[in-house]
This record gives C-alpha cells, structure tokens and sequence, in this order.
C-alpha cells in the first residue's frame, strides 16, 4: 500500500509500505492491505512504519488526522520528528 505522511512544511514520507501503525485518539492501531476505508484523528504518539525494503521507521508525531482508502494512507500531522 501507499503511504504519505505531510506536515504544514513539507511531505515527510512518500514510498510503499507493509504495515503503518497510527497513535489514534482512542488507542494505538495497524493498518495493513486492503484495510477498510476509515478517517481517524491522531494524537501525540508514536508512527511506525515498515518499508517494502524491510526498513522499520520510527517517528514522534504531534496531533494529527489519518485517511485510509484503496491502499492508500494519507497522514497529516502538525509536528513530526524521527526517532
């Protein structure tokens, strides 16, 4: 699946992914292939991600929304910082 992650600044991330783990505001969750569409807000936490080439990324992530449709996860986050 696609996954973009953008701040006010710039598109911090932009490539195909297995998994996308989201701190949402009701709890941590993952997102994998062919998850069911869901608009979810984001609060401070942790976004993890792994890569196609088998990269584990971390990042710190303010506040924020996700949007899951079609294989494709689009994260918007105010603040973002890699571990």
């Amino acid at each position: 699946m696609f996954l973009e992650v953008i701040t006010p600044q710039k598109t911090v991330y932009s490539g195909e992914v297995n998994l996308v783990k989201v701190p949402g505001s009701n709890g941590s969750f993952e997102i994998l292939k062919n998850h069911a569409p869901v608009i979810s807000t984001l609060s401070p936490g942790e976004l993890k991600f792994d890569a196609e080439d088998g990269q584990v990324v971390h990042y710190k992530t303010g506040n924020g929304v996700v949007e899951v449709k079609r294989n494709r996860v689009i994260v918007l986050v105010d603040f973002i910082e890699q571990k």
